[in-house]
Order: structure tokens, then C-alpha cells, then sequence
């Protein structure tokens, strides 16, 4: 269990160290136990807790190893920087433990990260520091003269607070010419003296006698105190009171009040008249006894006179003497039991505690680490701890009066941020009595929560011709976590559309989710497109999620509308001709013509803006037809001219003008002679065919040339194959 190891004798150091491994323990490590004596200065070294634990100092110093204790006082401290136990106050066996032995005291060694716990005991042992004394210095003794050789004469004990070897060895008396000493040792170690007559006294030859009773003790120095006995020697009295009973016994409730009855001595006495009369003391008792109760010296009733606990001392021995006036004395015992009371709350002490825990601490993680004490015995001492149910903790027991507060089941800051933990005990007394105590413990983020869009798509239209930098909208994106956990960045996914990178059309603004366009979209060349955005939290590692966003380009009226027929030049008439015999609905031509935008500003209407006669033509508003009103007649010109006008349906709308050269007539020489303006279409014709034959000139040439080339080739090619046959070469195809 351990193992004694001596550094010197006597003044010396002596320690004990065992190391216990609690396997089924998770709080308490192991245990060390030391020996030093009493009254060492402040700064003495105890022991080298570092060493004998197994525990390196930077484990002590990373650790914050400190020293937890119950009491208000604290006589040991930990140097961490050596990992030694000291003496900080001085320490007095006698004040620390009285009587009682061997005389200790505890505490604890609390390291974290992780916790772990130890106990240390420390015994302190004692120093002959003390010397004997009586609780008077003089005692006054009055003997009859025929006193009987062997007649016994009780004197008070001497008190000595040291213990064993240092207590009271021995007593001596002188003179010894008519008495002589015997000691007896009580079953509480307490040791009693009475003075044996060895030869008869005689009043007439000697009337006093004086003694001094010597008490020493075993220590190093020794150590003495003495009493000087007065001894008057007094005329017959030939019959010794005797006791009604050589023991009393007697329960009383610890904490009973001042004046609480609790046993009577009686004795008797042959003598008649004065010599009967008996009086009653208590004699040789511990000082502490005689604080606490009271002798009638009349009656013989013992009462409380002080406050009796029961945890201090469990029970009591007074030796009661019965005198009477002759000197004659006997003795008997009164054993006083004390019944414990439930007079004791349970006591909570916190011995380490871990305020803050992350949310992905696994089950069974350590919270914080109690001890409970009652100062009460049997049931009235026995504590039950437990701990609120509505919260994800379990509280175990790992030593004797410490318990473990453990996680029970898995954390969830977003759910639940912290928790009030209420640590209850109560004994088991009648009526039991408790105490509680609250404490807080937080659950710290850890960032297990991606962020998350408020839309599973995003989609949004815009008008094309926007400025560069417009802004369109703005994703958002919520993050349970909290703090860095809960920040998050906003990403463009830069990949294709259309062929070019995403980042050529929109950007993302980081920190708000903004979209913002880089460049004017035109609608007749991009209708829409589609790109992704990543929301990135703060956290390590980070985590992410990602959203499809879907541009729209809406159409504005930005494109005119463009007359594909009849094709208008400068140096070119185009002239549709209308027979005479036209009837009314005659199909003189179709305008047509197109709009490159979409919707409404590509619905096309037409109208007649002008004409040489209004009165014959008509155009046709969906469809572009112009047809005649009315009956041709030999009337109306040969020539006609109208414009026409093709409006979209915009807003604001756009239009175009065309305008129809039309020949009323029934001949084409008829037509000629109106139309002076068709010399221009002959000088384009002849333009026109000039660049025709040079078209063909150049594309004959350059198909003679690659021909000519071609069959060069491969003549080259069947003369080197030749060659190579007659010279018996190997022909490499």
C-alpha cells in the first residue's frame, strides 16, 4: 500500500508515500501520506508530493495544481515551481487533535486538463513540548490516626497535553516513611494515583506531614511537575464511606442544555454524626470533563455545566471519591455516553469545477468534482447527493464522500446555451436535514452547424442595358453557431456560363451576400444564365453550403424595327407594278420586316404615312399587305409613291419608315418612260456584272493553279518510285 521512508531521527523527517491506482475511479488518482513532528518552522519541507506522485513539475505549473481544504485554516502549501509540500503556519498537535492519536490532518491536490485528484494526509506527530502540571498547587489531606496500613488515599492526577511517550511515565512521592505510591491506568489511557498508608500515623507524635508528589513524562528533555501534599492528621474515625455501585452508567443527547440531569453517585457511611456525613468530588478527570459536568458535593447529582458534542468526544469517565470527615474516601466510576443528534447540515465544497464545456464533449465527460461531508455518525451521517432531472447530467460516486457530476447524454448549445446545475444532499437523520448548492455551466459553440440560405434557389430579373455595378439582390444565408462560428462569408462559384467565367458577369460582395452586375447585359444576346453562390462560416474547420442563383435579362425596347423587304438603296428603285385592271384587294406588295427584341416591343404594326393618292392604296396593320381601296382607273398616274411607316409595340415605341415605288400600268415600256430615275439601276447592273466576271476570273485562275500543282505532285511521286525500283531498294511506301 506504501512504503516508510526515513530521513533522520529524532527532529527528523519521516514520510510515508502509497500510491493506490483506482481503476473503477475517474476523479481520485491516488492517494500520499507524510509524517513530520509539531512545531516546525514556516517554510519546513514536508515532502516532494512531484516526486512521490510520479508528477512532473511543468504537469504541477500547466496544471495549476493547488491545495484544497475543508477546514478554515490551511497549515501545508505547494511550491509548484518544486514541486514541494510546506509548512505554512505553525502546527500544534495539542490544538489540532488534543488527545486523540496518531494526530492528522487532510486535503486535497487538485490538477486540471485534465482533472485529476489526490489526497494527501499528513500526520503530525508529537513533541515533548509540555511539561506535567496539577491542577492545584497544594493538596490538603486529613487522615485519622488509625488509619489501617493499606488504607488508600486518592490524589489528583497530573495533566500533560502531549501524547505517548511524551504523556505523564511516572510518579514519584517523598518522603516515603509512611506512604507509598501506586498508579493505575484507566481504559482511556488516563493514569490515577493513590497513596497507600504503609505505616500507622500517630497524631500525638506527628500532626502533619508534608509531601511532594512528582509527576514526570518520557520525552527528551524530560519534563516534571510537582504538588506539595499537606497532610493533617486527624482523631478516629474507624469506617470508610462505600460507594453504591463501583460503576454508573449514563446516556445523555449531546447538545443538551446548561443544568440537564443526568446521573446520581451515592455512598453510604457506618459512622454515625459527623463521621458519617460523605461529601462527594470528582478527582484525576481530564480538564475538558470537568468543564462540562458538575458535582453536586452534597447529593451526589452530576449535571451538564457545558455544551457536549458529539463529534468532538463520544463519551466520558469521572472518577467520583466519596469522603467523609474522617478522611476515609472511596472511589467509583461514572461512564457518560453521548447520543448523537441530527444537529449537522451536509456540507458541499466544490473541488474542481469546469465552468464552460463544448457541446461535442462525449457522455461521461467531467464537469466538476464535490465533496460532502456530515459531521453526524450512523444514519444521521449518512449523505445522498443528487442533482436536478431535467438536465443532460448524472452525478456518480468515486470515493468515499466525492462525487462526479458527468455528462449523461449529448450537448446542444443552439438548443440549450447553459444549464443550472442544483446539488442537493440530505442525511438520513430524523429529521433529515440538507443543504443545496447552485452553480452555472455554459456550453461553449463548436461549429457543427453549416450556414443555411433562406431559399433553396434564388432567382431574379433584371432589365438589360443596366449600368456596370448595378445591384440586383442579395443572398442571405443564417448560421446557428455562434461568434467566429457564426460568421459568414459570401463566395462566387467562378465556373463556365456561356463560355466565360461567372465573375465576368456578376460579383458577390463577402460579407453581405449582395450581387452586383459587372457588366450591361444585352437581351438579344444573353436571355438568362445561372451561377452558384458558397455561404462559409467563420469556424475550424469551416463549413459551407452552396446555391443555385438564376439571372433573368429582361427585354427593353431598345432595337428598331429593320424592313427586310422591299430592300431600300441610294442607287437603286424598286418599283411594284399594278395592272389597270387591278380590281379592288389587288395584292400590290408585302412590307416585312423585323424587330430583334422579344415580347410586345417585337409586335410590329403598320401604316400608311404617305402616298401619292390615299384614296387607292391601303396597308394592311398586322400584316404589312398593301392592296388597292379601290378600282384602278385610266386616270390615276403611272407613277405612285408611298411611305410606310413599321412602329413596335415599345414603350416608348420604335419605327421605321420604307418607302414603295408603284408603277400603275400595264407595260413595261410604259413603266420606263415614267421612271427616269431606273438609268441608276442600269449603271448599278453594270457594276454589278463587272464584279461578277472579276469574281469568276480570280476563283478559274485559282482552281487551274492548285490543278497544275496537284498532278506535279504526283508525277514527282511515280519518277522517285521508279528510281528506287531498278536500284533493288527496299521501297518505302
Amino acid at each position: 500500500m506504501g512504503d516508510w521512508r526515513s530521513t533522520g531521527r529524532r527532529g527528523g523527517w519521516q514520510v510515508l508515500f502509497f500510491f493506490l491506482c483506482l481503476c473503477a475511479l475517474d476523479s481520485v488518482t491516488g492517494q500520499a501520506r507524510y509524517s513530520i513532528p509539531e512545531e516546525q518552522s514556516e517554510g519546513s519541507i514536508v515532502g516532494n508530493i512531484g516526486r512521490d506522485l510520479g508528477l512532473e513539475v511543468k504537469r504541477l505549473v500547466s496544471g495549476k495544481a493547488r491545495i484544497i481544504t475543508k477546514g478554515a485554516r490551511q497549515y501545508v502549501d505547494l511550491n509548484r515551481d518544486k514541486g514541494l509540500l510546506v509548512v505554512k503556519e505553525r502546527i500544534d498537535r495539542e490544538e489540532l487533535c488534543g488527545q486523540t492519536t496518531p494526530c492528522s490532518f487532510s486535503f486535497e491536490l487538485i490538477i486540471e486538463n485534465p482533472i485529476q485528484l489526490y489526497r494527501v494526509t499528513v500526520e503530525v506527530r508529537d513533541i515533548n513540548d509540555n511539561a506535567p502540571s496539577f491542577p492545584k498547587d497544594e493538596i490538603n489531606l486529613e487522615i485519622s490516626e488509625n488509619a489501617v496500613s493499606g488504607a488508600r488515599f486518592s490524589l489528583e492526577s497530573a495533566d500533560d497535553p502531549d501524547v505517548g511517550v511524551n504523556g505523564i511515565q511516572n510518579y514519584s512521592l517523598k518522603p516515603t516513611d509512611h506512604f507509598k505510591l501506586e498508579v493505575h491506568s484507566q481504559p482511556d489511557g488516563v493514569k490515577y494515583v493513590e497513596m497507600i498508608l504503609q505505616t500507622p500515623l500517630d497524631r500525638e507524635e506527628q500532626e502533619r506531614l508534608s509531601l511532594v508528589l512528582t509527576a514526570t513524562d518520557g520525552g527528551e528533555p524530560q519534563r516534571s511537575g510537582t504538588v506539595r501534599i499537606h497532610i493533617t492528621v486527624m482523631d478516629v474515625n474507624d469506617n470508610a464511606p462505600v460507594c453504591g455501585q463501583p460503576v454508573y452508567k449514563a446516556n445523555v443527547n449531546e447538545n443538551s442544555p446548561v443544568g440537564t440531569f443526568v446521573t446520581t453517585v451515592s455512598a453510604n457511611d457506618a459512622d454515625q454524626g459527623v463521621n458519617g456525613e460523605v461529601t462527594f468530588s470528582i478527582a484525576h478527570v481530564a480538564k475538558e470533563a470537568k468543564e462540562l459536568f458538575e458535582l453536586n458535593v452534597d447529593t451526589g447529582e452530576i449535571k451538564v455545566v457545558g455544551k457536549l458534542d458529539f463529534e468532538k468526544t463520544k463519551n466520558y469517565q469521572l472518577n467520583v471519591k466519596a469522603r467523609d470527615h474522617g478522611g476515609f474516601t472511596d472511589t467509583c466510576k461514572v461512564v457518560i455516553q453521548i447520543t448523537d443528534e441530527n444537529d449537522n447540515v451536509p456540507t458541499i465544497q466544490l473541488m474542481s469545477f469546469s465552468n464552460s464545456i463544448p457541446e461535442d464533449s462525449p457522455p461521461g465527460t467531467t464537469v466538476a468534482v464535490i465533496n460532502v461531508e456530515d459531521a453526524d455518525s450512523d444514519g444521521n451521517g449518512v449523505v445522498l447527493c443528487s442533482i436536478n432531472a431535467d438536465i443532460p447530467f448524472k452525478i456518480e460516486s468515486s470515493l468515499t464522500d466525492y462525487y462526479t457530476i458527468v455528462t449523461e447524454s449529448t450537448l446542444d448549445r443552439e438548443t440549450v446555451s447553459e444549464y443550472n446545475v442544483t446539488i442537493t444532499v440530505s442525511d438520513e437523520g430524523t429529521p433529515p436535514l440538507s443543504s443545496n448548492k447552485n452553480i452555472t455551466v455554459k456550453v461553449s459553440d463548436v461549429n457543427d452547424n453549416p450556414p443555411k440560405f433562406d431559399q433553396p434557389v434564388y432567382s431574379k430579373s433584371i432589365q438589360e442595358n443596366n449600368s456596370p455595378g448595378f445591384y440586383i439582390f442579395s443572398v442571405r444565408a443564417g448560421d446557428p453557431d455562434w461568434g467566429q462560428n457564426a460568421r459568414v462569408s459570401y463566395f462566387l462559384d467562378d465556373k463556365q456560363v456561356n463560355g466565360v467565367t461567372a465573375s465576368s458577369f456578376v460579383s458577390v460582395n463577402s460579407e453581405n451576400g449582395a450581387i452586383h452586375a459587372v457588366r450591361s447585359f444585352d437581351y438579344e444576346q444573353i436571355k438568362s444564365f445561372q451561377f452558384n453562390v458558397t455561404a462559409r462560416d467563420g469556424g475550424s474547420p469551416p463549413l459551407s453550403s452552396m446555391v443555385a442563383v438564376r439571372i433573368l435579362v429582361q427585354d427593353q425596347n431598345d432595337n428598331s424595327p429593320q424592313v427586310l423587304y422591299p430592300v431600300q438603296t441610294s442607287s437603286s428603285l424598286v418599283a411594284e407594278m399594278v395592272p389597270r385592271s387591278a380590281d379592288v384587294g389587288y395584292l400590290v406588295t408585302k412590307v416585312v420586316a423585323v424587330d430583334v427584341d422579344s415580347g410586345q416591343n417585337a409586335w410590329l404594326s403598320y401604316k400608311l404615312q404617305k402616298a401619292t393618292d390615299r384614296a387607292l392604296f391601303e396597308v394592311g396593320l398586322q400584316n404589312g399587305e398593301i392592296r388597292t381601296i379601290r378600282q384602278v382607273t385610266d386616270k390615276d398616274a403611272v407613277k405612285q409613291r408611298l411611305t410606310v411607316v413599321v412602329e413596335d409595340n415599345g414603350q416608348p415605341s420604335r419605327s421605321a419608315t420604307v418607302n414603295v415605288n408603284v408603277a400603275v400600268a400595264d407595260s413595261f415600256p410604259e413603266v420606263l418612260s415614267e421612271f427616269t430615275d431606273f438609268t441608276h439601276d442600269k449603271d448599278y447592273n453594270d457594276n454589278l456584272t463587272f464584279y461578277l466576271v472579276l469574281a469568276l476570273a480570280v476563283v478559274s485562275f485559282l482552281f487551274i493553279t492548285c490543278l497544275v500543282v496537284i498532278i506535279s505532285v504526283k508525277i514527282y511521286r511515280w519518277r522517285q518510285s521508279r528510281v528506287l525500283y531498278h536500284s533493288n531498294l527496299p521501297v518505302i511506301p
